[in-house]
This record gives structure tokens, sequence and C-alpha cells, in this order.
């Protein structure tokens, strides 16, 4: 028996696995409201239903015991897909820059590409950090309230100061974040598994 099968890690329908698909299925629908019929209220919706899904999802996993290497996969790739499909509104929009949403995105593709280096000296992906949890939690909480604050009234002019000092603080720890998994990978991928077996 593997030691996946025998801490159950290898498990895939789990309530926690559950959420972090149903989060999954929500990137397109909000994305659609975003930009289709610019239904910001249901698409505000959808982001806090994902905000409280991924919260439950990581509480369950640990009380209810059903922590697996699916949902460690899943987790941080709906955060990455609502991210994305948020940034690609929200430019598509006129809320934000073009220009923040090229740093957030490279950032991640540049990652993207250290990890093919990882994988090849024989390593998985680098634990979650807890810069790039702060990130991600700044980010998900600014995108919302950027929403809000482009419509008028005292209630959006507050939403809309909140909502740029969340993402500033957001992006900043999230290239920082970024920086700290590149030098991970970067000590890796010059002591590689192999090398490190054969002495």
């Amino acid at each position: 028996m593997s030691d996946a099968a025998a801490d159950g890690t290898d498990r895939l329908w789990t309530i926690p696995n559950g959420l972090s698909i149903l989060r999954l299925l929500g990137v397109p629908l909000f994305l659609y409201l975003l930009l289709g019929p610019h239904a910001d209220g249901w698409a505000l919706v959808i982001l806090v239903i994902s905000g409280f899904t991924d919260w439950a999802d990581g509480v369950l996993a640990r009380k209810l015991n059903q922590r697996s290497r699916l949902g460690e996969l899943l987790d941080p790739l709906a955060d990455r897909l609502y991210i994305l499909a948020t940034l690609l509104g929200l430019v598509l929009r006129h809320v934000i820059p073009l220009w923040l949403a090229i740093v957030i995105v490279g950032r991640d593709a540049v990652l993207a590409v250290a990890l093919v280096f990882l994988r090849r000296a024989g390593y998985g992906p680098p634990a979650v950090h807890y810069l790039g949890k702060a990130a991600t939690f700044c980010l998900l909480y600014a995108f919302p309230l950027l929403l809000l604050g482009t419509y008028h009234g005292p209630v959006a002019d507050v939403c809309r100061a909140v909502a740029w000092g969340f993402t500033i603080w957001g992006t900043a720890l999230y290239v920082w974040a970024g920086v700290v998994y590149l030098n991970q990978v970067v000590g890796l991928v010059r002591n590689p598994v192999r090398e490190r077996a054969s002495t």
C-alpha cells in the first residue's frame, strides 16, 4: 500500500473536493455575468460564494480529516482561475489598467515555467507560503470592492478607496511571494533528487 493510500490523501470524492469543484464551475458563470449582461450583483454573489467555499473546504478538510492531494491542487487552481477571470473582466470593463493585470499574470507565468524545471529535478510544487495566502486574500477581497467602486455615491467612494488599498498591497505581496517561490525553485533545482540520492 502506498503512503498516499495509507494516509487517505489519494481520495477523490470528499466534501472539500466537491466544494473546490463547485468553485471551478463558478468561474465561467462569473465571467459571463461580468462581461455579458453586466449583472454585477450576481457576479458579486458568485465571488462571495467562492470566498466562502474557499474558507469552508480548508476547514472541513481539517475537521473531517479529508485532506487529499487532489484538493491541494484544486484549491490554488480555483484561486488562480478566479484571479485571472476577474482581472480579464475588470480590464475589459476599464476598471483597472492593463499593466496591473500583466504584472499579476506575468508573475504566475514565470512561476509556471519555473515549475517545469522543478519537476525535471524530481520535485513537486513547493508548499504554499503564507505570503502567497495573504496576497490571494487581499486580491480576492479587492476585486469585488473594485467592482462596487465603479458606481456612484458615498458607499462606492469608500469601496473604491478600500479596494485600491487591497489591490496595491495584494499585488505587492503577490510579486513578493513569487520571488520567494522562485528562490525556492532555484535552490531545489541546483540540488536535484537524483543527485541527492546518489550521495
